[in-house]
């Protein structure tokens, strides 16, 4: 599930160009592919999604990690210029839903009805259901048929307030994920060290903190839902 998001609302207006998060699409994809898994990328009304240009600059991660990002989404591009509707995505048909990140899913799959609904029935099948980084935002769409959230108590990791202020931009965000997270009820945890890997698992329910948890967590994936 991809945001199909190109820009970010800020505080003052102002819409800072976003999308999803290169390396958090690519790696895992690449991993799931290697395992012989069948991928459907699906986005909100079956809309192209953008890839944020940050993401790919020299301050995004290491030189070679980027390279290799590049070169696996030309190879996919094929599949992101056709995603599904996610109106039409059926979570059952699934043995993993996953959730990249980017700043995207702050502003459209974070008040996203049908992807709340989508990660309300995911949660309640008991079935392996995947974050990363800011793709937990699409978290606080979801609500249970009293209103209450089912999220409340999970243990979670998303970007941290640390990490999302290392970004220049990120002072005229409207909220920040980890606080979001916090006043939803999430029992949120993040690593010692930021922008290094992290990952938490509470029953089926998968998170990764950054950028650099999307490899550990796909192939944490591979190995517990194969």
């Amino acid at each position: 599930m991809v945001t199909a998001a190109d820009r970010w609302t800020l505080n003052d207006g102002t819409k800072h160009p976003s999308g999803f998060w290169g390396e958090e699409l690519a790696m895992p994809h690449k991993v799931f592919t290697e395992a012989g898994w069948e991928i459907v990328i699906a986005t909100p009304g079956g809309r192209r999604p953008t890839l944020d240009r940050l993401s790919m600059g020299r301050l995004a991660g290491l030189p070679g990690t980027i390279r290799e990002v590049a070169r696996y989404l030309e190879v996919i591009q094929g599949e992101l210029d056709a995603p599904r509707s996610l109106d039409e995505v059926e979570q059952a048909d699934f043995d993993l839903v996953f959730y990249p990140g980017g700043h995207g899913p702050m502003e459209d799959l974070a008040y996203d009805e049908v992807s709340g609904a989508l990660l309300t029935d995911r949660l309640a099948s008991g079935r392996p259901l995947a974050l990363l980084c800011h793709g937990p935002a699409a978290l606080l769409a979801a609500r249970q048929a009293d209103g209450s959230w089912p999220f409340a108590g999970y243990r979670v990791t998303a970007l941290s307030n640390f990490e999302e202020r290392l970004n220049s931009f990120a002072r005229k965000a409207p909220w920040l994920l980890e606080d979001r997270l916090r006043e939803y009820g999430a029992d949120y945890a993040k690593g010692a060290i930021p922008l290094v890997p992290h990952i938490e698992v509470d029953r089926s329910l998968y998170t990764g903190q950054n950028p650099a948890s999307a490899e550990r967590l796909a192939r944490r994936l591979v190995t517990d839902v194969s």
